[in-house]
């Protein structure tokens, strides 16, 4: 009962560690349409207005896609837009709450089956994580699905111009006709240019929300066609058809490095399924790795080369479009 208290108690004031970094990181930046109505109200000057538009889609360059670390930092700096991204009304202290408690299930679960003490430690942690692997797969499932409708909208964009309509209708309509998540997104951009917000401040902040080439590209050309003039429905069709082509072509590097995928997935999993198994015929075997100083070096110098594999595995087959 000692050994399980300690197990917990040290889960704990880890999870407690993890979740005041991460209410310390989190950037709490007051939304486009509080800043507009500050401006409106006189609460706010407009040169503070005009800083928020300083990173602008005609200012930062189309191929500007952050790195891994950049990404990963960027989340934690900013976990609320994670939290956006994901379209979940959790928060910060609601995710710490919900993998604290998985933790401690965990690690509960551990000790009522038995399993060794090195091991309650590694289940807690599992459990704990899975809440922020579920996030990070609906924020991906999100964006995905959003990159899929695109066509589809620009598309209904431009024939809502050539029939005489105007940019901001053609949002509405986009908003009306089409579903979750592209529908709430343009919708958000028509809600905001009625209260006031300039479209291209909209736009950017789409942007962020939704961090797509192609998205890009498409603000791009809205901002500089309100700006120089030009044919936006061609435009737009045009930019709908090479977003067909590349998911074409996607599809095509999929099915060629199809192959590659499932080996690397097959050679991640085995040694964790072996561990498993012969945890279950023979957990004196396998605990030599714990308690050994050569079996602890052996057992870190594994899971390295795993990481290193998973890497390489994921650079070859990972080919961009």
């Amino acid at each position: 009962m000692s050994s399980l208290l300690i197990a917990v108690a040290a889960f704990v004031a880890v999870s407690a560690l993890v979740g005041g970094v991460a209410m310390m990181l989190r950037d709490k930046p007051s939304s486009r349409i509080e800043d507009r109505l500050d401006v409106m109200t006189g609460l706010a000057s407009p040169s503070a207005a005009k800083g928020a538009s300083e990173h602008s889609v005609l200012t930062q360059p189309l191929d500007n896609v952050p790195g891994f670390f950049e990404t990963l930092l960027g989340r934690f700096r900013n976990i609320e837009l994670l939290f956006e991204q994901a379209n979940t009304s959790l928060t910060v202290s609601r995710l710490v709450l919900i993998c604290a408690i998985l933790g401690l299930a965990g690690a509960g679960a551990g000790a009522a089956l038995g399993i060794n003490l090195f091991l309650i430690p590694v289940l807690a942690c599992v459990m704990g994580v899975l809440p922020v692997v579920w996030l990070v797969f609906r924020r991906k499932r999100r964006l995905k699905a959003f990159a899929v409708q695109l066509p589809d909208a620009l598309e209904m964009l431009a024939r809502s111009l050539r029939a005489g309509q105007s940019l901001s209708s053609g949002f509405n309509a986009v908003a009306t006709e089409m579903s979750a998540p592209i529908g709430t997104e343009f919708g958000r951009v028509f809600e905001e240019q009625n209260l006031g917000i300039s479209l291209e401040e909209s736009l950017n902040g789409m942007g962020e929300r939704i961090p797509n080439l192609d998205l890009m590209f498409f603000c791009t050309a809205v901002i500089l066609q309100r700006q120089t003039g030009g044919d936006l429905a061609e435009i737009l069709d045009k930019i709908g058809s090479l977003i067909r082509e590349r998911f074409q072509i996607w599809g095509q590097v999929q099915a060629l490095t199809g192959e590659g995928r499932l080996s690397g997935i097959i050679l991640l999993a085995l040694p964790i399924v072996l561990f498993v198994t012969v945890y279950q015929m023979n957990p004196d075997y396998v605990m030599v790795l714990f308690t050994d100083p050569m079996g602890k070096k052996m057992l870190a110098g594994a899971v390295v080369m795993q990481v290193l594999g998973a890497l390489v595995i994921k650079k070859i087959v990972n080919i961009k479009v």
